[in-house]
């Protein structure tokens, strides 16, 4: 019973980093279920445009899961343009505040299709096939060797003997794309400690602050939960028996849209007055209607699992 407790309390910790790694995993799986079963390389002129579409269309799908996926997105957008307000949205207005979001979104979207790219690389199928139609690569290859050399480089993919007998002063496509796919690799990971050192380096609190606001947030949630699926059964249970037996309602108290509408903001920071979460702010400013509630603030990358906690717990 320990150790089953010790790997919940670990998995806990390390959610994020176990989320990501799982995600990669799948990725890296499908891609090599499609590799074997689906993809089939045509041999002849299309290679450049069949094996660039299993190389970049899964990718791109991966990306638009992944900001389906996230709860950042939907908290900014959903109310943000109702019916009575529509002619005054313009999207121009907020893109500042939009771009705020989007780029630490866009960077954890990206994880599933760079894992897909660097993968497929690996393997070098796709890169293999869709290179072989490449004029570019056709032209340095096949440079004074005729039409003969051209039209062996399209069936390249479909016998592995071919691409000796083209050409031994360069690099099999094989090669090149697994070499691309490191370098691919080494650099996301680069660019992944880079950013991490710097969110962390420009965090606003502690590192045990932001421990105790992350056990906080997930705490929060918790008894939201809790409380919202409470309050939701007695006030359904109201209603059905108001219905069957034909009586009037009791009171009973239930937050109105302004109320969702306050909590349901993306949450800033602001040092001047310290709040962990959006509910800790509207009950701190009389309910949201002092004008400390309307005081903006900043951003950090590193606070962003306030928001996201909603989208762990309750699977949005």
């Amino acid at each position: 019973m320990d150790r089953l407790r010790g790997a919940l309390d670990f998995c806990i910790r390390h959610q994020t980093v176990l989320g990501y790694s799982i995600v990669s995993l799948l990725t890296a799986a499908s891609e090599q279920i499609f590799s074997a079963v689906v993809f089939k390389c045509p041999c002849n002129s299309a290679n450049m445009l069949y094996g660039s579409v299993f190389l970049i269309v899964p990718a791109f799908i991966l990306l638009l899961l992944g900001y389906m996926v996230n709860v950042r997105p939907w908290r900014l957008l959903t109310g943000s343009c109702p019916p009575e307000k529509c002619h005054d949205c313009s999207p121009w207005g907020n893109c500042a505040r939009y771009c705020q979001v989007l780029v630490p979104v866009t960077a954890k979207a990206l994880v599933a299709p760079f894992t897909w790219i660097a993968v497929a690389l690996l393997r070098a199928n796709f890169y293999e096939c869709a290179a072989s139609g490449n004029s570019l690569i056709k032209n340095f290859i096949c440079k004074n060797q005729g039409e003969e050399c051209q039209n062996l480089l399209f069936k390249v993919p479909c016998d592995e003997q071919l691409s000796t007998k083209i050409s031994n002063e360069f690099l099999s496509l094989q090669a090149q794309s697994q070499l691309i796919g490191w370098f691919l690799i080494a650099t996301i990971m680069t660019v992944a400690l880079i950013s991490t050192c710097i969110s962390r380096c420009c965090s606003p609190v502690s590192y045990l602050q932001l421990k105790f606001w992350k056990i906080y947030s997930k705490k929060e949630q918790e008894l939201f939960e809790i409380k919202a699926k409470e309050h939701a059964s007695k006030l359904a249970e109201i209603n059905i028996q108001c219905f069957f037996e034909a009586t009037d309602p009791v009171p009973f108290h239930t937050p109105t849209n302004e109320d969702w509408q306050k909590i349901s903001f993306l949450y800033t920071f602001n040092s001047k007055e310290q709040y962990y979460s959006m509910i800790h702010k509207y009950v701190s400013t009389n309910r949201g209607n002092s004008d400390k509630f309307q005081e903006e603030g900043e951003n950090p990358t590193v606070l962003g699992f306030v928001d996201e906690t909603h989208a762990i717990e309750s699977g949005f």
